[in-house]
């Protein structure tokens, strides 16, 4: 027992020295791997001339859209068209039952040609010119000349002594009454006149109810949804379908209000869109809202694409860069050599190999360059790599750019 005992004991201590050497050789290479400079490329903040691009997001809208409703009552018999079905303006989309509508027109047209002949007109389109030249006026005339003459026959021989008064009481009362109807068929001829337009009138509603029995597109488009079907009976002002017109598409997006002096009608438009992520539209701007909307400080713009072979969609979301003529003075750094951390941007300036970080103002974007609004200068060097690792006090090495890799020769091996 005393034997065994002494040799675990002895083992105990040959594995503690061995684990102590051990830990005596790595803590050298800990102590070698914290120490020295970092390797870091860096750049020079340079300034160049930019032409001011305009990056804003918008939305397709049809360029036309309308809800094609019933103007009168009756059973739909016909419906030409479905969902996403093409229309050329002018097409029938829906036609209603007409038989009532026709019966209609036939009366009203009966009551219009009863009142025209009263007048001696024969077609719809003629008017009275001249009021004594209607019949019951000429007539009336007719009669009154006719017992004017007789009046002033029998005064004549009554003055003479021959005729007798009571036959010249006679032509007088006929004279007079002459005159009456005269007077009264004049106003009846000028309401008859009144009545033949009032007819004019219904026959034309009339036939325009006939015509809405017929229910035709208003612009050429697409529908975009059916809302009736054949055989059900419809009254005024029931939706029938909604018809789009996306050829041309419109494309609204917002702009900062700040942007307004940048942009103008006719400017050309650059469209990219998740569902084409390979292809780029081109639109131009059409429309500029007059106002700022005061809670987003934003205006809205418009622009039209050509979209003929309907691949863009209303309701899609679009991404649009509007290239202006506004050029200035800004300086530049690539986008690398910002680091965005704890809600700020931030650059790590380069003195004597010594890091100074410093928190910058961005303004636009470009490809692989970001323009600085504030917080470091023309001329000095900011840290491009290594961003995670950097600080105030950090001492880095400016590492050479890497090597260009060399061009493939074209020739054939």
């Amino acid at each position: 027992m005393k034997f065994s005992s002494l040799r675990l004991l002895t083992v105990t201590v040959v594995s503690f020295a061995i684990v102590t050497s051990c830990a005596k050789k790595e803590a050298p290479a800990a102590k070698k791997e914290s120490g020295g400079p970092i390797a870091v490329t860096a750049t020079k903040v340079h300034m160049r001339e930019i032409q001011r691009i305009v990056d804003s997001v918008g939305t397709l809208f049809p360029f036309d859209e309308a809800i094609i409703s019933a103007e009168i009552d009756g059973r739909v018999d016909k419906v030409s068209f479905d969902l996403g079905d093409a229309v050329k303006e002018g097409q029938i989309l829906v036609h209603i039952g007409d038989e009532e509508q026709r019966y209609l027109l036939l009366q009203n047209e009966a009551q219009l040609r009863s009142a025209m002949e009263r007048l001696g007109l024969r077609n719809e389109k003629d008017r009275v010119a001249d009021i004594t030249t209607t019949p019951d006026m000429r007539r009336a005339q007719a009669d009154l000349f006719d017992a004017e003459q007789r009046y002033k026959r029998v005064r004549n021989l009554a003055d003479q002594g021959i005729g007798s008064q009571q036959d010249l009481d006679q032509a007088k009362s006929r004279f007079d009454a002459a005159q009456a109807a005269l007077d009264a068929t004049s106003n009846q001829t000028r309401n008859l006149i009144q009545e033949v337009e009032r007819f004019r009138a219904i026959v034309d509603l009339q036939r325009k109810k006939l015509r809405d029995t017929t229910v035709k597109a208003p612009f050429g488009g697409s529908v975009k949804e059916r809302q009736v079907t054949a055989g059900q009976y419809v009254r005024a002002n029931t939706p029938l379908l909604v018809l789009v017109k996306t050829d041309p598409i419109r494309l609204r997006m917002e702009v900062p209000e700040r942007m307004a002096p940048w942009v103008k009608v006719g400017q050309v438009a650059q469209i990219s869109l998740e569902a084409y992520a390979d292809r780029k539209f081109e639109g131009k701007i059409w429309r500029i809202s007059p106002t700022v909307d005061q809670s987003k400080r934003t205006f809205i713009v418009e622009a039209l694409i050509t979209n003929s072979n309907g691949q863009l969609k209303p309701g899609s979301y679009a991404r649009t860069r509007i290239p202006t003529e506004k050029v200035d003075k800004a300086l530049l750094v690539p986008t690398r050599a910002v680091n965005y951390i704890l809600g700020s941007n931030k650059s790590y300036v380069i003195k004597n190999g010594v890091v100074e970080a410093r928190e910058v103002k961005l303004g636009d974007r470009f490809e692989q360059e970001v323009e600085i609004l504030e917080g470091v200068e023309e001329g000095e060097e900011v840290a491009t790599s290594q961003l995670p690792r950097m600080d105030n006090g950090v001492k880095v090495s400016i590492a050479p750019p890497p090597a260009a890799a060399p061009k493939k020769s074209a020739k054939a091996e």
